[in-house]
């Protein structure tokens, strides 16, 4: 069935927040909005698949970039931008502009934090369902620290066809993407350095939030907090969201769902029928 999907652009708090705007297939019954949000160094082109699958279901599916990635505007001051609770304020003017008042939220590692944040802050009352993509209320300190030095610090080639094998290397704990998918990662998030080189399409700085923010995933007495149905994906071989984690998230709080995708660490890629189908029986409830 066929989708389509508009490139958009919306002042939120003063940034210019760039976001892919999918629309439902026609024929089939509305099904309500999903916000789809990206990890800590990626874009949201990341959701295209699922997009795609959510839409061809009767889905609008709305996919920003966060402030300092892909096509998103880069933060003048980092140091108080660059955080979980200045991107929640973000996603609330974000869906107040677009006129949206309940919704279901899919977020990828960063993204999911910024959904249990903005569940039980700004948008309490307002996201109906909410999928952690291999997020918890507590993250790994070594797999923190892992994620913060490659991403301050992006590699740089002569040529997308090296970025795109670095992209490879870096992301195989994602599972299985096709070449195509391995192409269009590459591509929606590169840019053009002054000397030439390609490097990944965001702002070194967002790791700030590390330094500025260092408890900013330290999110247990938010998660206990939601009264809402949460879903956690955990890949199998996760270095961030530890099993025990996963466990406890089964007991405490809204007493997620938790269901371990096989072949993948951190993050499943929500590219491939088995995740996008779990994602899209859950929103249906």
């Amino acid at each position: 069935m066929n989708t389509t999907a508009l490139s958009r652009y919306l002042l939120c708090e003063g940034r210019e927040i760039h976001f892919m705007d999918w629309a439902p297939a026609a024929g089939v019954p509305a099904q309500g909005t999903v916000v789809a949000w990206h990890g800590l160094a990626r874009t949201g082109r990341d959701m295209d698949p699922l997009a795609i699958h959510l839409a061809s279901l009767g889905y609008r599916v709305l996919c920003p970039d966060t402030i300092g990635r892909g096509l998103s505007q880069w933060s003048p001051v980092p140091q108080n931008e660059y955080c979980l609770a200045f991107y929640a304020k973000l996603a609330r003017s974000l869906v107040d502009q677009l006129g949206l008042e309940r919704f279901h939220w899919v977020g990828t590692s960063m993204g999911g934090a910024i959904g249990m944040v903005a569940a039980d802050g700004l948008l309490r009352g307002r996201i109906l369902r909410l999928v952690l993509n291999d997020n918890g209320p507590k993250l790994a300190d070594a797999a923190i620290e892992r994620i913060r030095t490659y991403a301050g610090n992006p590699a740089a080639f002569a040529t997308v066809t090296e970025l795109e094998q670095y992209f490879r290397t870096v992301y195989k704990p994602y599972g299985y993407l096709p070449d195509a998918q391995w192409r269009l990662l590459t591509e929606s998030s590169t840019r053009r350095l002054p000397d030439g080189r390609v490097t990944p399409h965001y702002d070194p700085a967002m790791v700030q939030q590390f330094i500025h923010h260092p408890q900013d995933y330290d999110l247990w007495p938010v998660y206990d907090r939601l009264d809402i149905p949460v879903l956690c994906l955990r890949g199998a071989e996760s270095d961030l969201l530890l099993a025990d984690t996963a466990e406890a998230m089964r007991d405490r709080g809204p007493r997620a769902l938790v269901v371990t995708i096989a072949g993948c660490g951190h993050a499943p890629a929500l590219n491939v029928p088995d995740q996008v189908d779990l994602v899209s029986r859950f929103l249906a409830g």
